[in-house]
């Protein structure tokens, strides 16, 4: 909890550091040490700007950045409020997004949006090295932790590889271990990338956020062993609550 009585930090206006990224840095670590804790309310831009001296302009840009970057959010007409830590993720190859979540202590839901089987275009045929035309099952899926949407799951999977894919339980069980366990598809080589997505409006409805919204998109390419590609999945994730950490052993 903020507290009146909590002595702010003071900003060296002699430093060659603008002032603007020293109440960054403030702000940070104020955070970060836990002195203001997630969902507490900070101080307004008015305040912000009496405390340390600076213009409402500069203090507004501080927050908005800061509210961009997620580590704080707005509510309209309340204030502007300390975001919940991001959760920290490794990456797709070593452990699915449901294990990792479940392994962080988070109650983890899957929604399946719907699961259909569709003709391929030339860019899904491209990606899954298979002829234009061919089926292939759809699968759009949403997964929640503690209650609040994080990624949005599209997967492409060709029918002839799995034919009976859209009769399993897609939202209770992960796709990698049905497509394992029931298609003796096991992963032997995972392609991933890596970029940043701005949501549009479907993507945002489906994740709670608005239009334009900062979203990761990590695309996996899943293939065998033999070189069989049987996954082309995207994965949006929202910005403001998922951290991907990749690790490299150069040894």
């Amino acid at each position: 909890m903020i507290t009146e009585a909590a002595k702010p930090s003071e900003l060296k206006r002699a430093n060659s550091t603008p002032l603007y990224v020293q109440l960054k840095n403030i702000i940070r670590e104020k955070i970060s040490t836990g002195e203001w804790e997630p969902n507490d309310v900070i101080p307004s831009e008015n305040e912000l700007s009496q405390i340390y001296g600076i213009s409402r302009m500069t203090a507004r840009s501080v927050i908005t950045q800061l509210v961009t970057e997620g580590l704080l959010y707005r509510v309209p007409g309340k204030g502007t409020f300390v975001s919940e830590p991001k959760i920290e993720m490794s990456s797709l190859s070593y452990s699915g997004i449901r294990n990792q979540l479940e392994n962080k202590g988070y109650k983890v839901e899957t929604k399946l949006l719907d699961v259909t089987k569709v003709k391929c275009d030339d860019f899904l045929a491209k990606k899954l090295g298979i002829t234009p035309g061919a089926e292939v099952f759809k699968i759009n899926r949403v997964r929640s932790a503690n209650g609040t949407p994080i990624s949005y799951h599209k997967s492409f999977v060709p029918a002839e590889l799995c034919r009976d894919l859209d009769q399993y339980d897609l939202a209770n069980e992960q796709l990698c271990k049905i497509l394992s366990d029931q298609c003796s598809l096991t992963p032997g080589k995972v392609t991933e990338t890596l970029e940043s997505y701005l949501a549009d409006g479907p993507k945002a409805e489906i994740l709670g956020v608005k239009p334009k919204f900062p979203l990761i998109l990590l695309q996996d390419l899943i293939s065998t062993s033999s070189g069989v590609i049987f996954e082309y999945t995207r994965v949006y994730f929202r910005g403001d609550k998922i951290t991907l950490k990749i690790e490299l052993n150069t040894q």
